[in-house]
């Protein structure tokens, strides 16, 4: 959706003009502030057994893309946007510590294996214990941690990855790989040594290692033989033995879930295109693939693993990835399903200035007298503490407005020059919701998340849960919705 920044300026105006008057009255804040009060003393923890889990791995999604893309979401809907929830509220929130082992500043596969795995890793592996050494193929036999897709696997239940990223990035790949190194995508990357040491490919063991129901996303050269040709770009070849997947947005609509237990889709060579730049013809979204996924899945009578992560880590953009969170909660219930949105790490993005309500997420801050930078030009509220975007332009920085911020291709502006962007290191958020959502409280490890997802769902290690099934739960809600059918119709009576 492309909005102006002229339009959306004006729009904020109106809005601010309703809300300066109602947020202007003390009662508007005693009446909110009774309301969330009654919500949170509602709030019971749910002992039952779930059936299903989702885990919706942001990459990348630290608390201010967290709060910018909330923002941006109320702005694009014609709101102010400081104001607007996500439309699937947790009932249970907690921060995760994200470091590594070896690193204070976390990688997406060692994070990978505390989020699926339950065990922190070294910097750079996948599927290992923190006694395995990168590219060290020696250190892995013994050394192979279990991820919670495999435990669900092995209990009966359905399973499927969703990515935005190629299925062998290192977020997914931790759920069926145990490699020294994340780069070794297919039997192109890895060296003679390793080879010769025994250790395979990411691409070989998502065929070998767990069976997988659904995979979607990107990838597909990983899978060719080297000398196939993409089908879709003649220019790109492939890497891997026969695959047999669709590719395109008509062969994907021609799945019919209710006769489909295994579904492979890569979309794109490597990743799938940002949502900006999709070809809706050609490629599927992300809520176009989970809700595919889930149809697919929930035939299972045991229940379902599914794993869902969107690259917000290399542009920020979580906009999609929440309409994917949304349409996911339309299709399951929170009777029988635990669903939780986390990040593996953050970025060093800041987001402020002083603007004012309102302003446009990608919108620059002008001097003026309450606030004026010392070489008397704007910047942008989108900062980064380092990255592509420093910009020194005869020995300074150059003037900024929102018609150049909010371009598509602009770099927003940072302070130390860097090719790309680091990873920052500070704590990130857990949202739950669903059955036994109240395990998520506190400060946790990153290696806390598997354990609590286990235990809702009575897998290894924690198969002694003494959990009531989920069908009680459903059971009695059930009872409770006829209970209040017969008393309306008694009063009708």
């Amino acid at each position: 959706m492309d909005v102006s920044p002229l339009l959306l300026n004006e729009t904020m105006f109106l809005f601010w003009n309703q809300f300066e008057e109602e947020e202007q009255n003390p009662n508007f804040w005693y009446v909110t502030g009774k309301e969330a009060l009654h919500a949170s003393l509602s709030m019971k923890p749910n002992m039952h057994q779930a059936k299903n889990l989702i885990l919706f791995l942001g990459d990348g999604m630290g608390i201010s893309t967290v709060t910018a893309a909330r923002i941006m979401k109320g702005q694009m809907e014609g709101k102010t946007g400081e104001e607007s929830v996500h439309g699937h509220v947790p009932s249970s929130r907690s921060l995760q510590g994200t470091y590594n082992v070896d690193q204070q500043m976390p990688d997406c596969a060692a994070t990978a294996t505390a989020y699926l795995c339950g065990v922190k890793a070294n910097y750079g592996t996948l599927g290992l214990s923190a006694a395995a050494r990168r590219k060290d193929c020696s250190s892995v036999k013994g050394n192979e941690v279990k991820s919670i897709l495999h435990q669900a696997k092995m209990a009966g239940k359905s399973v499927g990855i969703v990515s935005t990223a190629h299925v062998q990035h290192a977020s997914p790949a931790a759920s069926y790989s145990h490699t020294p190194e994340r780069g070794w995508y297919s039997d192109k990357e890895p060296p003679s040594e390793a080879v010769t040491g025994g250790c395979k490919d990411i691409a070989y063991q998502l065929v070998h290692n767990t069976d997988i129901n659904v995979i979607l996303g990107g990838g597909r050269q990983y899978m060719f033989p080297k000398e196939t040709v993409d089908p879709e770009y003649s220019t790109v070849t492939g890497s891997r033995q026969n695959a047999k997947y669709v590719w395109n947005k008509n062969d994907f609509d021609a799945v019919k879930e209710h006769n489909t237990d295994y579904l492979m889709g890569l979309f794109e060579p490597k990743d799938t295109r940002y949502e900006l730049e999709r070809d809706p013809s050609m490629d599927p979204s992300l809520t176009e693939m989970v809700e595919k996924a889930i149809k697919i899945l929930r035939r299972s009578s045991k229940g379902f693993y599914l794993f869902v992560e969107d690259k917000i880590d290399h542009g920020h953009h979580a906009v999609e990835f929440d309409r994917a969170i949304a349409r996911a909660a339309e299709l399951t219930s929170e009777l029988d399903t635990l669903s939780v949105v986390t990040a593996d790490h953050s970025h060093v993005f800041s987001f402020g200035g002083y603007s004012s309500r309102g302003n446009p997420v990608l919108g620059a801050q002008t001097p003026n007298s309450s606030m004026s930078s010392e070489d008397g030009k704007s910047f942008t509220n989108a900062l980064y503490g380092n990255g592509p975007g420093y910009q020194i332009v005869n020995v300074t920085r150059p003037d900024m407005n929102v018609t150049i911020s909010s371009s598509d291709e602009y770099l927003q502006q940072a302070a130390v020059p860097l090719d790309s962007e680091t990873h920052g290191s500070e704590d990130v958020a857990i949202f739950a919701k669903g059955l036994m959502a109240h395990l998520f409280h506190g400060v946790q490890e990153q290696s806390y998340i598997p354990h609590a997802m286990a235990y809702a769902v009575c897998l290894e290690p924690y198969t002694d849960c003494l959990l009531e099934d989920y069908g009680v739960c459903t059971q009695f809600s059930l009872m409770v919705l006829m209970l209040s059918l017969l008393s309306s119709l008694t009063f009708l009576i």
